[in-house]
């Protein structure tokens, strides 16, 4: 039996993809939220289910964190002294050029595509891309639909004035309700480069005609307290099954430290696009996320149920 959240979302991606000309596909789909929410979990089942008969459409899947920079380029850019780029995840840590590559490609459709691979485990676990050498996957055109799942799928840039007031205000907000440490998570200066690396990822986020948004339902905490615990369980659930590999309670707490600066400053682009306005911004940058419209957001609850819902 499939969860709620997979039905609901699989409902939605077929009534788009039947809205769609056949012409135009296939129909790109992002998939976004929160650490340890089950973006993996939930893309895969999805996937199945739209490849399973009766739906029996060609789909192809692709997380953005296979779109990470080679080993060489995280450690170059962990050494640009900036503490956000100590690890992967953050905007700059992906070669954005290559997942417009392969997006392309994709879209067209008029030749096989082999799909990016990362492997966490590498070096220690600092993690190394793989050779496209043909023994990743590949995909086979036509396709009908195109799955991107990563946390940080659809963050947009902010302005200066209004990157300034949030540094002043919410973030100011959440650093004392989540304690977190300035030294560990750097200036504004640091926020301000991850800022105007967002802005090369606009060019991944045009291809896109559908959102799909799990969010933590609201508490009277942060409402990113949870995501410690999401993130925390499954790590546990990880080294119950690997015979206790993994990170430490207290490594992942500083895991998610560095994730939240990008909820706070750069999350409500998901619906907005831009906030504010970017000084000599392009054309992409002034105009709404491709999917407005055809947003889709989850409302979950700590259990990973379904406690609402909201289009956009």
């Amino acid at each position: 039996m499939l969860p709620r959240s997979v039905e609901i979302i699989a409902e939605h991606v077929l009534k788009q993809l039947e809205a769609s000309p056949r012409e135009s596909r296939p129909l790109f789909v992002a998939l976004q939220g929160p650490q340890g929410s089950g973006k993996s979990y939930t893309t895969n089942l999805l996937r199945d289910y739209l490849t399973a008969a009766p739906q029996s459409l060609r789909v192809a899947v692709l997380s953005i964190d296979d779109l990470y920079l080679t080993h060489d380029g995280l450690v170059a850019l962990a050494q640009s002294g900036n503490p956000l780029w100590r690890g992967r995840g953050q905007p700059g840590t992906h070669d954005v050029e290559l997942g417009v590559q392969v997006l392309s490609k994709l879209k067209e459709g008029r030749e096989e595509v082999e799909l990016p691979r990362f492997e966490k485990s590498l070096f220690d676990g600092e993690g190394d891309r793989l050779p496209r050498d043909g023994t990743g996957p590949i995909v086979k055109p036509p396709v009908d639909v195109v799955l991107l799942e990563g946390w940080g799928a659809g963050f947009y840039p902010i302005s200066g004035e209004e990157l300034e007031m949030r540094w002043n205000g919410d973030w100011r907000e959440e650093r004392v309700r989540l304690g977190l440490a300035d030294t560990e998570l750097g200036t504004m200066g640091h926020v301000i480069a991850i800022n105007e690396s967002l802005k090369e990822y606009v060019k991944l986020w045009q291809f896109f005609d559908v959102f799909v948004q799990l969010v933590p339902a609201p508490t009277e905490a942060s409402p990113y307290a949870v995501i410690y615990k999401w993130r925390l369980e499954q790590e546990h659930n990880m080294k119950a099954t690997n015979g206790g590999k993994g990170m430490t309670d207290e490594a992942v707490k500083k895991f998610v430290d560095r994730y939240i600066p990008g909820y706070v400053f750069f999350g409500d682009g998901v619906t907005d696009g831009v906030v504010g306005t970017l000084e000599g911004a392009d054309e992409s940058l002034t105009k709404p996320p491709s999917w407005t419209g055809r947003g889709l957001r989850l409302i979950i609850a700590p259990d990973r149920s379904v406690v609402g819902m909201e289009h956009f």
